[in-house]
């Protein structure tokens, strides 16, 4: 097999992935210590909100969407979060404005 010199991924030093790897794991804490703290009704917007960080991280630099040189890719990793956002917010409405006996 020949070598492709040419290749379309730009390769990451290893110290990015560490450094994403330090913030996945500071994220997983913050979400441990979180559970702990009674905010109401907030305590499932903040674990989601640490939660879609965490996977925004994972798709950006693990995934290798933010080198991605396709504008096709940009375009569904965007369409993908509009969409997310939306779920959330519309569960979180639904989930704020249920009574609590």
């Amino acid at each position: 097999m020949s070598e492709h010199s040419n290749s379309a991924h730009a390769k990451s030093p290893l110290k990015m992935y560490f450094s994403i790897w330090a913030a996945l794991l500071i994220c997983t804490y913050i979400t441990y210590k979180a559970a702990f703290i009674e905010l109401g009704s907030f305590n499932a917007a903040v674990a989601l909100g640490i939660a879609t960080l965490k996977a925004t991280l994972v798709a950006l630099f693990f995934m290798h969407v933010w080198h991605a040189s396709e504008k096709l890719t940009k375009l569904v990793v965007i369409a993908a979060l509009f969409f997310l956002l939306l779920l959330l917010g519309l569960t979180m409405t639904d989930y704020a404005t249920r009574p609590w006996s």
